[in-house]
């Protein structure tokens, strides 16, 4: 690590906590040239894959899109702001345990469909209505017995 203060190429570690309940490295050290301390902070970086969209179109995975459909899902939904972080923390885990660099949004889709399926079933019908497309009234009766059925 180069020293802030000098430029000096290496530095060496004087002390190591961990820091962020966690995930984060806070070093504390010391330039052998100006004898100058200071603090590092080390974390991991996580890649999400890249979405494929149906029509063909590469983009990054964006993780606030995908709060956004949990959040319009769970519109008005007695479940708590810390149920929806750790069904999205979950959601982006499994897409990452997939180990592929491309992910098509209909996996990403059926994903998020079985967590809020375990989540809350009026959740889960909400977004299965507009991930689904459904055009009439039929096709919503047909899923909610599906999802009975699944149920039991």
């Amino acid at each position: 690590m180069h020293c802030p203060f000098c430029n000096v190429a290496d530095s060496k570690v004087i002390d190591s906590r961990l820091a962020a309940e966690g995930s984060q490295i806070r070093r504390r050290r010391e330039c052998p040239s100006c004898g100058e301390r200071f603090t590092t902070f080390e974390s991991y970086e996580v890649v999400m894959p890249r979405v494929i969209k149906s029509n063909g179109k590469n983009e990054p995975f964006d993780e606030a899109k995908l709060r956004r459909s949990l959040m319009h899902a769970l519109q008005k939904r007695p479940v708590t702001q810390e149920q929806i972080e750790t069904v999205l923390s979950d959601i982006q885990i499994k897409i990452r345990r997939l180990g592929e660099r491309d992910v098509s949004s209909r996996t990403i889709g059926e994903i998020v469909m079985q967590a809020l399926f375990c989540l809350d079933h009026v959740a889960y019908v909400r977004f299965a209505s507009v991930y689904q497309d459904f055009q009439d009234v039929e096709a919503f009766r047909q899923h909610i017995e599906l999802m009975q059925q699944r149920e039991h």
